[in-house]
Order: structure tokens, then sequence, then C-alpha cells
């Protein structure tokens, strides 16, 4: 009786007004489930963007940013390879709760150090006399070419606490916001609310970017505040990091709940229901991770959806880098580029916002391939004027109403906002999509190669690409050699959108084929002989 109650509310829910089409397709009883998820996700890219613009500040004010390549392939490559090794074997040992906290705590315990104890110790840490003696010995003995990378390799290896803050910061965007929120999401939530609830998780999830741009700003803004002889900047990060401490207890806390009190309810969880590819989720054995990695390979889906991960990786590590450089050069104060980047991340969360609101209906109304076509069509056109500007910009000076540095500093950050709220509102949503018709196995482990893995080669690919352009000259020099293979990227990334949307919606029409015949087995039993 009590089931057919809940059936006949849930179909008397079904219909919403037009205004709440657009803005709130949400069902009162799935308040439950919605709002819990929407503060994990708030909390994650709390985190995520304040450890992003920190991360930026630490190295580029230290080390410049040509060196953000070589931490991407020499650094972040192979511990998300390590992660995701350990992530894999404790997947097969270790229940979701104590894998999803496993993950979560060393996080935790290394940025709630950071502020409080590693930094305000740097001089002690941090191998100066050695990294000098490696200087004049590549000097003396290595060949000139190779000598532009080892230089940059040691100048990180001296400041490796805050080389080590930097990967660590790019893989909670991979481990965190990829693996443990999306995972977490794709396991528990049907495809029809799918369609409502992840744009929704993407809009309100987004604000994050306004509420850490404004702490950024509150805490780097704090020089003139602070007695004569204090390292302003120590103290921001001790605010910093403590607000990340805070935020991580927060993300634990709402799992904790949602497991207790969400997934205990069936009207908003059932196992039975949650399909994968037709098939529960219990119904394949698990897989060793070289049996994952083969399954990854052999998978053409799985192979076009790596493809969108690196395309995005590679395309927006091309540009960021050039944008960086402007950027280090108008802000080389530590406090006064973190200031920067808190404006950067509060206009990027109001754009994510907005976009998310018309990205939401560009899903439902134009469809999946529409959507997913959005963030590569606006990297491409953004970042070709961004180049342009760039590569003229002293051509320019005289014509211009303000310093040609500035107008690339603002035209870059204009770019990255732009495309970042695309990622946010439509390129994320899309991808998390695609992995809802696959089979347990292929999205537990194949998802963990491709958000963990995937988009760190994506970014390291674009490193590698750096690394070789900086072995013949700076960065400003080879603009035009960026360009054309940020185009060719790009173009390959559209191709994989297109292959990918003719699996998906094959995947999706035999899930509802599937979905529709066992929906009409039981009637069939029903039936009187």
């Amino acid at each position: 009786m009590s089931s057919n109650k809940t059936s006949l509310a849930s179909t008397q829910d079904e219909t919403f007004s037009r205004f709440r089409q657009i803005f709130w397709p949400i069902h009162n009883h799935e308040l439950k489930k919605f709002l819990p998820m929407v503060l994990m996700m708030f909390c994650f890219l709390f985190n995520y963007t304040i450890m992003r613009d920190t991360k930026d500040t630490l190295i580029v004010t230290v080390a410049g940013a040509e060196a953000i390549p070589f931490l991407k392939f020499w650094g972040t490559l192979p511990l998300s390879i390590f992660f995701v090794l350990v992530y894999a074997k404790l997947s097969n040992v270790l229940k979701p709760t104590t894998l999803f906290y496993s993950m979560i705590l060393p996080f935790f315990i290394f940025f709630s150090s950071f502020g409080f104890l590693i930094y305000p110790n740097l001089d002690a840490v941090c191998p100066t006399a050695t990294a000098a003696v490696l200087e004049r010995f590549v000097n003396e003995v290595m060949p000139v070419q190779t000598q532009v990378t080892l230089h940059k390799l040691i100048t990180v290896f001296k400041v490796w606490p805050s080389a080590l803050f930097y990967i660590l910061s790019e893989l909670w965007g991979s481990m965190g916001i990829s693996l443990l929120f999306w995972q977490f999401a794709n396991q528990i939530t049907r495809s029809q609310e799918a369609k409502r609830f992840y744009a929704g998780f993407g809009q309100l999830g987004n604000l994050a970017l306004v509420a850490s741009g404004l702490t950024i700003i509150h805490f780097s803004d704090i020089r003139a505040h602070v007695p004569v002889g204090v390292d302003a900047w120590g103290e921001t990060l001790k605010w910093l990091m403590g607000a990340i401490s805070i935020s991580c207890l927060i993300i634990v806390g709402s799992y904790y709940w949602m497991n207790q009190h969400v997934l205990t309810d069936p009207r908003l969880y059932n196992p039975a229901e949650i399909k994968s590819g037709g098939k529960s989720k219990t119904s394949k054995p698990k897989l060793s991770l070289k049996e994952s990695f083969m399954v990854l390979v052999r998978s053409r889906y799985l192979g076009c959806i790596a493809l969108l991960v690196l395309g995005y990786g590679i395309s927006i590590n091309l540009i960021e880098v050039v944008w960086k450089s402007q950027l280090g050069k108008q802000f080389p104060n530590a406090n006064d580029y973190n200031t920067f980047m808190g404006y950067f991340s509060m206009a990027t969360g109001f754009a994510t916002f907005f976009l998310v609101t018309i990205g939401s209906n560009v899903i439902r109304r134009l469809g999946w391939l529409t959507a997913a076509l959005s963030a590569p069509i606006m990297i491409l056109v953004t970042g070709a004027l961004f180049f342009l500007f760039v590569m003229n910009k002293n051509s320019l000076s005289d014509i211009l109403p303000y310093s040609p540095l500035w107008l690339a500093v603002i035209i870059g950050a204009v770019q990255n906002i732009l495309s970042k709220a695309t990622k946010y509102s439509l390129f994320d949503p899309t991808k998390e999509m695609a992995y809802i018709p696959l089979d347990s196995e292929s999205k537990v482990k194949g998802k963990a190669a491709i958000d963990v893995v995937g988009a760190r080669l994506g970014k390291s690919g674009g490193g590698v690409i750096l690394q070789v352009i900086l072995m013949f000259g700076p960065i400003a020099s080879n603009l035009p050699i960026l360009l054309m293979f940020v185009g060719v990227i790009v173009f390959a990334w559209i191709v994989s959108v297109f292959s990918l949307n003719t699996r998906y919606q094959e995947k999706l029409r035999e899930q509802e084929a599937e979905e529709s015949t066992s929906a009409a087995e039981p009637l069939a039993e029903a039936q009187p002989a």
C-alpha cells in the first residue's frame, strides 16, 4: 500500500510549470537527495578554486609561468598514476564509504598543515644550497639545449613545498570533483533524474566560485592591516588553508548523512533501479587494474570520452600558460596576484551561474550534442582572439587606451572565464551523462582512468608541447605555433563529440528498451492463465 502511495505522489508531482521547468525542475520529495549533493559539490569547488588560485600564485611568483608545464608533466602526471593505482586497489578491498573517506584524508592532512606548519618553516625545508650546486653543475656540464629544461626542474625542486601544493591542488580537481563527487552522483542518480539534477548541481554548486573568490579577496588583500614585519602572504595562507579544512569536514559530513538518510529511502534510491547498461551493479565481477585499462583501450565509447577530456586539458593548458605569463609580469607580488585571482574566480562563478541556467535548457531542449559542442567552440574562438591580441599587442600600443600588458591580462581573463564557465555548465554535465548508460565496471575503473590519468595526460600533453617549444625560445616568440596546436586539438575534440553522440544515443535506446521489457514482465506474469 505504501509503495502505491509513493508512486501516486510521484505521478501527481510529475509536471512542472513553465517557469519551474526552466529554473527549478526538482520535485519536493527529491530535495532531500538534491540539496546535500549540491552542498557537496559546492564544497568541492570552493576548495578547488582556493587551491587553484593559490597554487598559481605560489608557483608563478617564485618560479615563473614557464615552470607550470614542467610541474604538470614531471609531478602531476606520475602522482596521478599513483593515485589511480591506489584507488583501483582500494576499490577492490574497501567499502565505498571507507574508500571515499580514505581518498579525502590525504588532502585534508596536507592542506591543513601547509598554512600552519610547512609554509612558516619554508626556509628550513627548501634545499636552496643543493639547488645552487645543481645549477652550477648544469651550467658547466650539460649541453645548452637541455639547460632550459633542467634549470626549470631545479627551480621546481628548490621550492618543492609549493610544487607539492600545486600538484595536490591539480589532483583535487580530478580525484575530488571528477572522481569522488561525480562517481557518487552517477551511482545514486537515475537517468531521468540526471537530466534535471546535473545542471542544477552545476548551477548552484558553482556559486562556490563566487564564495571562494570573496574569501580569497578578503584574506589576500590584508597587507595594510598586518603589523610591520609580519609576512602578509603567510597570514593569508593560514586563513585560506583553514577555510579548505572546514570545507573538507563539511564534505565528509554531507556524504555520511547521504548514506544514512538518503540511500536508505526507497523513493530516492533503489539499487535495482539504477541500471548500468541494462545490468545491475553487481552483475559483473571486479577486474584488475590491467584488465580495466584493457577495457578502456578496447572500448570506443570510453575512448571517445577520453579524447574529450584530453582535448580540453591540452587546449586550455596551452592557452592558460600564455595568460599566466602575462599575469605574472603584471602582478609580481603574491598578495596582489592572489587578489586578482579572487576577482577572476568571482567573475567565473557569476558567468557559470548564468550559463548553467542557459545550459540546463540547452541540454533539455537542444540535446546532448549541441551542449557538448559548446565547450570546444568557445575555447577555439576565444583562444584564437587572445593569441592574436598578444601576438600584435606591441604594434597596437600607440592606439590602445591602456597598457598592452594590462589589456592582455584582461582579455586572457575573459577568455578563461568564458571557457571555464562553459566547461562547468555544459562540458562536465554532458560528460557525466555519457557515463550513466555504462556498466558498473566501466563507470568505476574506466572513469578513474579517464578522469584522473586522462585529465592529467591532457594537461601533461600540453606541458610536453610547451617544454619542446621552450627549447627553441621563449613562449612569446612561438605563439603562432601554439595557436596552430590549439586549432588541431580542438578539431579532434569536435570529431570525438560527434562520434560519442552516436554511441551515447544507441546506449540510451538500448537502456530504455530493456527497462520497458523489465517493466512489462511483472504485468505479463499477473495476467490470468
